[in-house]
């Protein structure tokens, strides 16, 4: 962990603090998802029974898996892990609902009438993890939002596991959610085959979902082609504490985030040093326990900081040039510092609302802004997966009372035709 005190660090120095980890794309990953790319829009099918063969070592006898397979899901998954399933299932649908919007329409004095009306994405693809790890929770997080605004065609990939199966609780979360469109799929050929469609895939309009570089930068690639949720880099956690909080709580919650990636970033910033040196101890005994300590060994030593400020006003200040993904108040009264926060993905306040809590369950949505993003991005939502479209409708009386200042205006601008389009309705 790197051990900083403001009060000797030069703005150099603290500058550096927010050059947040952000996975390379290098050339050689570029020119890889490029050939990626190039045979699944010659190829279709055929290159993507080929690619994962090779990325996955699974050889596929079909794309599409069957109602009998998902059906078997539920007889391999442990009741427990159903009721667990379908609870945070109940309480993300309790969230998301809030979300909804309506379409509405006012009438204006001149008689013509302006609106906005909502309509659902018409097809949208869901890309969830897979291989060595399961991720249940990503398929509610994802797939809930998309359902709730209306979309018609929800279409989930996730790469096989060894036995060429996806995840029995990743297929169990997409049947609570209503997805029986599953195909078993990864990598970058997954996201390429949604964006242009194959023998078997037709193509959607969006795609949301985390993944990895190769992932990752599929969905910077097609995005234009179609839409995306977010260009999303490792996983970030910033705990603000004050002294006398439990630094074992601490250190526990900076772990949850570093085991997730070696580029996954975990700082603490406190204006008591004290707290900081047990948070220390603390670390070091909790992650040799871990089975991912390999991981948080080395996202620790390289991103990893515990930051010593002045007080309180400098510790969301310098939370606020980062502008986390995951943002922790342990302080005695969290909600009065509210007002302080300007930037941050999801805030969890008080020491019993830990990271995990929105990522598995709350029902506050886990895809957030990561790499200083959350200062303009905000976490997926029921918006995500809706379209807005404006209605104009105007008389003949309420056209001719705004005629003379349309023209005044297409004049100023040196269009011509818009001018006449209006005036020609009056000659």
């Amino acid at each position: 962990m790197q051990w900083i005190e403001t009060k000797n660090a030069s703005e150099k120095d603290i500058q550096g603090l927010f050059e947040n980890p952000m996975a390379l794309f290098t050339e050689e990953i570029k020119a890889s998802v490029s050939e990626i790319e190039e045979l699944v829009k010659t190829r279709g099918d055929a290159a993507l029974y080929e690619l994962t063969e090779k990325f996955d070592r699974v050889k596929l006898e079909s794309l599409k898996v069957s109602d009998e397979a998902i059906d078997q899901a539920f007889i391999d998954v442990s009741s427990e892990l159903l009721k667990a399933l379908q609870k945070a299932k109940e309480n993300i649908e309790n969230y998301h609902q809030r979300q909804l919007r309506e379409s509405f329409f006012t009438r204006e004095e001149n008689g013509g009438i302006l609106g906005q009306m909502i309509s659902p994405l018409q097809r949208v693809g869901l890309y969830i993890p897979g291989g060595t790890a399961a991720y249940p929770s990503s398929v509610l997080m994802n797939g809930i939002p998309a359902a709730l605004a209306g979309v018609k065609e929800i279409v989930l990939i996730s790469p096989p596991q060894k036995d060429g199966k996806i995840h029995p609780g990743v297929l169990v979360a997409a049947k609570l959610v209503g997805i029986t469109e599953i195909y078993t799929l990864g990598g970058a050929q997954g996201i390429f085959a949604m964006t242009y469609g194959t023998e078997s895939i037709p193509k959607v309009d969006k795609i949301v979902g985390p993944g990895n570089i190769y992932v990752t930068l599929a969905k910077k690639m097609v995005y234009g082609q179609v839409d995306i949720d977010m260009i999303a880099g490792p996983s970030e956690i910033l705990i603000i504490a004050e002294e006398g909080q439990n630094p074992e709580f601490i250190a526990a919650d900076l772990l949850s985030q570093a085991e997730h990636d070696t580029l996954a970033s975990a700082i603490l910033i406190t204006p008591s040093k004290a707290l900081g040196k047990k948070v220390l101890t603390a670390l070091e005994k909790q992650q040799n326990d871990l089975s991912r300590k390999d991981i948080t060994k080395v996202s620790l030593k390289n991103q990893g900081k515990i930051i010593i400020t002045r007080d309180l006003d400098e510790a969301f200040q310098l939370s606020n040039r980062f502008a986390p993904e995951h943002l922790e108040l342990l302080l005695q009264d969290p909600m009065s510092y509210l007002p302080k926060i300007e930037n941050a993905g999801c805030v969890f306040l008080g020491a019993y609302s830990p990271e995990p809590l929105g990522d598995y369950y709350a029902g506050t949505n886990h895809t957030l802004p990561t790499s200083g993003s959350a200062k303009y991005f905000s976490p997926l939502s029921v918006d995500d997966f809706i379209k807005k479209t404006s209605l104009v409708y105007y008389t003949k009386e309420g056209l001719q009372q705004a005629k003379d200042d349309i023209e005044l205006l297409a004049d100023y601008e040196g269009l011509e035709a818009h001018k006449k389009a209006v005036s020609i309705r009056f000659d």
